[in-house]
């Protein structure tokens, strides 16, 4: 079928949108309207070039919407179920099977690399024939409408929610998913979120679910600085003003913070965050430097406990976690809302404009302009 995709060429990273063909569903595959996709940094990542994705090319990572059709072999969802889109995995290698899709063996060609199927072909192809590569993140959502991994679907209720739960997919997972199900804070622990955006954010308010007693949110930003004490942080540090390491020492009284999430991916902000942990202490790598980034490391320093450790998409189970925090948001204790801002998808542009400035937190397409009057 013929829809509308933003399309984005090797020459001029900018998004094109334009009328594209996609594939029929194969059997584990389905069809989905959309009707919003958030826009993430991993994205902007892609389009500048930092990232090794094949060009011309459809991103989009964090969708959700309508299923139409789905393959014979899809057994979780239905036409007319609404669904939010995660990343996809394999399902066979041992990850997988123990319930760590996030660690999937295959997890760096099936998502971000290959940009086509596991067995090469393409899910998506221009009017004329040629070939675009797809499949990002299984789904390649920045499109009217998506073929995506049956893996990559999460069922929901609300349709009418579906611009504000749409980044539960990938960077409101990141942010959540690595405080419960990597650094779980225990009674009293502190713990440092450096970055405020939309990943940091998320970690904040999943800190502010747990039993951690000082919740650190470091920005340079002032007015993320506010909202992250309105979303649950304890403390807050302008890195403009004061100096990182100084500052978590004198806030955990000399002693070093428990936990640290770091959603930057700056090496030296990662070495000055791991050099302020407390014996014992774990720092959680999420945010993504350019490939081959390297950080300082004292051995010594490390010996008395402290870890660095890399985590993708939280470590979650997206079949498992968002649920969890989309009903987190309806009980009103988890307000991923205060972090969308919503834009018609014919402005995506500016929409990534406006997230690359650091204007909006989490810029949310909408591929109904009489729906940004709903949201």
């Amino acid at each position: 079928m013929q829809t509308t995709a933003a399309v984005t060429y090797e020459q001029d990273r900018a998004f094109h949108l334009e009328q594209i063909i996609l594939d029929d569903p194969r059997p584990n595959e389905i069809l989905v309207r959309m009707v919003a996709a958030g826009l993430c940094h991993t994205d902007l990542s892609v389009q500048a070039g930092n990232v090794p994705f094949a060009m011309p090319g459809v991103l989009g990572h964090e969708g959700a919407g309508v299923v139409e059709a789905v393959g014979d072999a899809v057994t979780t969802v239905a036409p007319g179920d609404a669904v939010l889109l995660s990343f996809t995995s394999c399902g066979r290698c041992r990850s997988c099977r123990t319930g760590r899709p996030a660690l999937c063996e295959l997890w760096l060609p099936m998502n971000l690399l290959d940009g086509a199927r596991a067995d090469g072909s393409a899910t998506l192809h221009r009017l004329d024939g040629d070939e675009l590569h797809g499949h990002f993140f299984g789904q390649s959502s920045f499109a009217s409408h998506a073929l995506a991994d049956e893996r990559s679907a999460v069922r929901v209720a609300q349709e009418d929610l579906l611009a504000v739960l749409a980044p539960l997919g990938c960077g409101v997972q990141t942010g959540a998913g690595t405080v419960f199900n990597v650094l779980r804070p225990t009674p009293g622990a502190s713990i440092a979120v450096v970055g405020a955006g939309a990943v940091g954010l998320s970690a904040v308010m999943a800190a502010a679910l747990t039993p951690a007693t000082t919740i650190i949110a470091v920005d340079r930003i002032p007015w993320r600085l506010d909202l992250a004490r309105e979303l649950g942080a304890t403390d807050t540090i302008d890195v403009n003003e004061v100096s990182l390491g100084e500052a978590l020492r004198q806030i955990t009284a000399g002693r070093g913070v428990d936990l640290a999430l770091d959603a930057t991916g700056d090496t030296g902000v990662i070495a000055t965050t791991a050099a302020a942990l407390a014996v014992g202490g774990t720092l959680a790598l999420v945010g993504a430097p350019p490939f081959g980034a390297t950080i300082p490391t004292d051995v010594n320093g490390m010996l008395p406990g402290r870890s660095v450790v890399g985590v993708t998409e939280g470590d979650a189970d997206p079949h498992v976690l968002v649920p969890v925090l989309a009903r987190l948001y309806h009980q009103g204790r988890f307000p991923v809302d205060r972090l969308v801002r919503t834009y018609d998808f014919a402005d995506i542009q500016s929409a990534a404009q406006d997230l690359h400035s650091g204007h909006t937190i989490k810029p949310v397409l909408l591929f109904d302009p009489d729906q940004s009057a709903r949201t």
